[in-house]
């Protein structure tokens, strides 16, 4: 009898750790570490895996043209053949001590700023009136969207002739009895940059609105419910609620516009053309770039300029990411356990 406990367990194994008769082999459950490695091997195969046509695309229709033109901004070029005339940093030096280049660049500045301070309040505005129930609401909100999607060449093509000395807007003055107001809206350098801050709302306005829009109603209506409940009046709900709620959405809007301000090209290079636009005080950074690059046979040069667009458009990207989507994106992307 002692020798029959001393040789078996309770669990069917010997006392030497062989299975005893009848007995089924469990196998350890593998180390929480291990699996965990697994997991997260298997999600960044994943992630490479689903990103990598994203990745190269942007590789090869960003990062290349860009190493490229930095490379060619090395060279006097003319475009044809290989590059031989090394001049170095002397074409980026020029840029930056080019008194037109300056003046270019305050105009996308001034772009810039006069973008964000006219659009956005009236986007705004429109916005919460749109929101409201009011008789013909769609067909208005179809009105302020219809300019966005309506080509850029066909817009600049129609607002150029429209303008004009003898063009439509001074033609229809005249006949409401306003021949005072009559002016050369194109080349005057008083006016061109207004006349094209009121192309440029007229035409970017509807997708601003379209996307204040989509902020107001992702804001649930059981917030405004209970402030008319507690006696806030519609100004202060739209200050104390509405404003801070659109927040994510005015900042996104306001970085695409900014975005949009520094590569500004089209409309400006079909109404006022690169000659025109510099007396009138509307050339950009692009405009700049195409006739001392391109139109100039050097491009070399052009090549230089659109590193430095690259560039000041990349800086001002991060630092408004950093400082002001910051609040944003924080928490957007997060670190799952597996």
């Amino acid at each position: 009898m002692s020798d029959t406990l001393g040789t078996g367990t309770a669990d069917g194994r010997t006392a030497q750790g062989t299975p005893g008769a009848g007995a089924t082999s469990v196998p350890p459950a593998p180390p929480r570490a291990a699996a965990r490695r697994r997991g997260r091997a298997r999600m960044r195969l994943e992630i490479a895996v689903l990103s990598a046509p994203a990745v190269i695309t942007f590789v090869a229709f960003v990062i290349f043209p860009v190493a490229l033109a930095a490379y060619y901004g090395f060279y006097q070029w003319k475009g044809y053949g290989e590059p031989t005339d090394w001049v170095g940093l002397n074409n980026y030096k020029l840029i930056l001590t080019d008194p037109a280049f300056h003046d270019v660049l305050w105009h996308n500045g001034l772009i810039l700023v006069l973008s964000l301070v006219i659009q956005g309040p009236l986007a705004i505005g429109l916005a919460l009136l749109l929101n409201q129930k009011i008789r013909g609401r769609s067909t208005i909100r179809v009105l302020i969207f219809v300019p966005y999607i309506i080509s850029e060449i066909i817009v600049g093509t129609g607002w150029g002739l429209m303008l004009q000395s003898n063009g439509a807007v001074n033609d229809l003055l005249r006949g409401m009895g306003l021949g005072s107001l009559e002016a050369d809206w194109i080349a005057d350098p008083d006016l061109a940059i207004w006349t094209l801050m009121a192309i440029i709302t007229w035409k970017y306005m509807g997708f601003a609105v379209i996307l204040m829009l989509a902020g107001l109603q992702s804001i649930p209506d059981e917030i405004f419910e209970a402030a008319q409940i507690d006696g806030a009046s519609y100004w202060q709900i739209q200050r104390r609620i509405t404003l801070p709620l659109l927040g994510p959405t005015i900042r996104i809007w306001a970085f695409l516009s900014i975005i949009g301000s520094l590569q500004l090209f089209d409309l400006v290079y079909i109404i006022w053309g690169q000659y025109v636009s510099g007396t009138a005080g509307t050339s950009t950074m692009a405009i700049y770039m195409l006739a001392q690059g391109r139109n100039a046979g050097n491009y070399g040069y052009g090549s230089a300029v659109a590193v430095v667009m690259f560039v000041i458009s990349l800086v001002v990207a991060l630092i408004y990411q950093r400082f002001v989507l910051r609040r944003d994106l924080k928490g957007a992307v997060t670190e799952g356990t597996v």
